[in-house]
């Protein structure tokens, strides 16, 4: 039990990988017509009078700044969040640091009229099961770049989380992550409702669309996005509703990180991370713990040793233990308490392997991530260990820190008051700098290979200077930030990973446990979409939605390039396929296919829109395999297989959860992601010409 604030709620499954003063409105709008709102952040934006900051993201809550790459910087006034039960608004000071709004940003506006199923179907929108209409002439919402006026791939839906039309919101979600630094449009155009009525559009909107004049300081922000809009083939007077938003600049979203990164590196004496060599001095640590095991007690490890190593603590609490956050400098960029770093726990397997008859092997070794609000000891599940010793790999672990099982009191009090969401991400930074250190202290010469307790037979079992990183769950999510970010892996495997919590969230059976506080406290339904967006203009720097863009061929400055290969369990009832794709499609990973068996195994016209087909195996480049356990269907009292995943923002709940079967049950996934993070490693193709199946996998658990 975990009891806040009186509420006792029992977390199950943290330890495992599934962790888990106002006119009338017609008032409004008469004195709109007559002199439209600027839209300043102290002020709601007429064009949405349903939730204030609707539409979002949106320039009007931004101001000019001419200190930042994008000129601009998010302007949210206090008085304009969304406030809890208690009537606290949550706290926009640090949102407030960006220059633009999050790249996996999606739109969310109300429409009245447009609330429901029949509505919606009405329109020409781009469904989730057929991307490619994103394209089409007619289409009835679009979000073009500003500046080229190419249109941006996205896909529309209503929010199924709402309890009535007039609190469903209309969502467009993009297939592929805007640009950083970028300023894209929005319209909504031809808009009906459900018998087919042509929508009215706002009186507010209208009269900046129907006249060339007044308008006061909007006007010429309105005029401009008319002109690009009608480059782009949009006739301003089909126009239900147009703004535009910029996209926050690769600074903007890095420059912490790598700040404490740079620094904390430094420390050891390295100061040209781009080239990949290990230089300067190991992180220090000390062994605390030594077993050894025998082939009975366990076939695949002969050895667990653990222990705890030194990492520059950049947070404002002792430690850096759990709800702290940032010490920021005059920069705004995090800063050192003198003398505070944190002692970071490790666990490493010395697999059976390492020997090999009376010699030992010396073996590189490998990081693993955790799944949700877990802890270090998932490295020793069986899948893992037999990972390790099947592909001759040193495993080796720490915990993620932000979001693991010590943090698990953190998040509830943020879900409670989305003020302390800083705490999250400013510990999840913390914590990709603890996974740093960790593959320093396994790949430098002066690091863990010296220890005694690595050695066997007088000689170590790990072999330095390479180290690669292979997360599941949360830890292929939170993996693909440090693939990013560090300066020593250079290829990672990504096991059932994604980007962009704003968007899992309401499409995980995980977040079950934890969406009581959110909603109990945030009791305003129609504010749910836009509250998830706020909270990501902050997990951008702790997640890889902020990272994506640099995660392989576009590296971060002062990184060097990485490979990267993703695995996907097709169902997922934890991590959405479909933010899954969306990564796919911006790392620039290219898709092994077929990716499902035809005949209604995918509602998709085109599965895997988007993403490019993987050529000829084995060969080298940055990959997405989709691996299933087959459809829903009942043998006797068993129940078997899963269905694809439910086409509304709603988490898959039939069938059996692929999420972690594929690589409990098939060792082929197991040697293929051995085989690529070694060090020239390749993408190999264990599926034959056929779809990819959990062989292994029967339905009997």
């Amino acid at each position: 039990m975990v009891t806040i604030w009186g509420i006792e709620m029992r977390i199950t499954g943290v330890a495992r990988y599934r962790r888990t003063a106002f006119l009338t409105a017609a008032a409004f709008s008469l004195i709109a017509v007559a002199a439209p709102g600027t839209g300043i952040a102290d002020k709601c934006d007429n064009f949405d009078q349903s939730v204030c900051l609707q539409p979002w993201p949106n320039n009007q809550f931004t101001k000019s700044d001419k200190k930042t790459d994008t000129g601009l910087r998010l302007n949210l006034a206090l008085s304009s969040m969304p406030a809890n039960k208690h009537g606290t608004h949550i706290d926009p000071t640090d949102m407030n640091r960006a220059d633009g709004f999050s790249p996996g940003s999606y739109v969310t506006v109300h429409v009245p009229g447009l609330d429901t199923p029949e509505a919606f179907n009405a329109n020409k929108f781009v469904p989730i099961t057929d991307m490619a209409k994103y394209k089409a002439k007619d289409a009835s919402a679009i979000i073009i770049d500003a500046k080229t006026g190419e249109r941006q791939l996205i896909w529309v839906e209503i929010d199924s989380q709402a309890d009535s039309p007039a609190k469903t919101n209309l969502l467009i979600r993009p297939g592929k992550n805007f640009l950083e630094g970028h300023r894209y449009i929005v319209a909504l155009r031809s808009l009906k409702a459900a018998n087919g009525t042509p929508l009215v559009a706002p009186a507010t909107f209208r009269a900046y669309r129907d006249s060339t004049s007044g308008g006061g300081a909007r006007r010429k922000s309105m005029e401009d996005i008319f002109k690009r809009l009608k480059k782009a083939g949009v006739a301003r007077k089909d126009l239900y509703l147009a703004w535009d938003f910029t996209v926050a600049s690769e600074r903007s979203l890095s420059e912490r990180m790598l700040k404490i990164r740079n620094d904390a590196f430094k420390q050891l004496g390295d100061k040209n991370l781009a080239d990949n060599k290990i230089a300067g001095k190991s992180p220090a640590w000390k062994v605390t713990e030594v077993i050894d095991y025998t082939a009975e007690q366990d076939p695949n490890r002969m050895r667990r040793v653990s222990g705890e190593f030194t990492v520059p603590c950049y947070l404002n609490k002792q430690k850096c233990i759990p709800s702290s956050n940032f010490t920021l400098g005059s920069d705004g960029l995090p800063v050192q308490t003198p003398g505070n770093t944190m002692k970071a726990r490790f666990m490493c397997n010395i697999p059976r392997s390492a020997k090999n008859g009376n010699a030992t092997i010396q073996m590189q070794p490998t990081m693993y991530g955790h799944g949700l609000l877990g802890d270090y000891g998932e490295v020793n599940s069986e899948n893992v260990r037999q990972f390790g010793n099947e592909n001759k790999m040193i495993v080796c672990s720490t915990d993620w820190s932000g979001m693991s099982e010590d943090d698990v009191k953190t998040a509830i009090t943020a879900l409670v008051d989305l003020s302390y969401m800083n705490r999250i991400a400013d510990r999840d930074q913390q914590g990709f700098l603890n996974f740093m250190y960790l593959g320093r202290l396994l790949a430098h010469s002066k690091g863990l290979t010296t220890d005694k307790d690595f050695k066997v037979d007088g000689v170590s079992t790990i072999k330095p200077g390479y180290v690669t990183y292979y997360g599941n769950s949360q830890g292929g999510i939170m993996g693909g930030a440090l693939t990013a970010l560090s300066p020593d892996v250079v290829r990672s495997v990504l096991y059932v990973p994604a980007i962009n919590y704003s968007t899992l969230l309401s499409r995980s059976v995980d977040f079950d446990e934890y969406a009581h506080f959110l909603y109990t406290n945030y009791l305003k339904i129609e504010e749910r979409p836009l509250i998830f967006e706020l909270m990501q203009l902050l997990w951008d720097r702790g997640e890889p939605n902020g990272y994506a863009q640099h995660m392989t061929d576009d590296p971060l400055p002062g990184t060097p390039k990485h490979k990267v290969l993703i695995e996907m369990s097709y169902g997922d009832h934890q991590v959405a396929n479909v933010a899954t794709e969306v990564e796919a499609r911006t790392i620039g990973a290219s898709l092994r296919r077929p990716m499902v068996d035809g005949g209604g195994r995918s509602p998709d016209v085109t599965p895997g829109y988007g993403i490019p087909t993987l050529g000829a195996l084995p060969r080298d480049g940055n990959a997405i395999f989709v691996w299933d356990i087959g459809p829903l269907r009942s043998e006797g009292l068993l129940e078997l297989g899963t269905p694809f995943s439910p086409i509304a923002n709603t988490p898959p709940r039939l069938g059996v959860d692929p999420h972690d079967l594929v690589i409990e049950s098939s060792p082929a996934i197991r040697s293929q992601i051995g085989t690529y993070i070694k060090k020239g490693g390749k993408i190999t193709d264990p599926c034959g010409s056929a779809p990819c199946y959990a062989a292994g996998w029967t339905g009997a658990e």
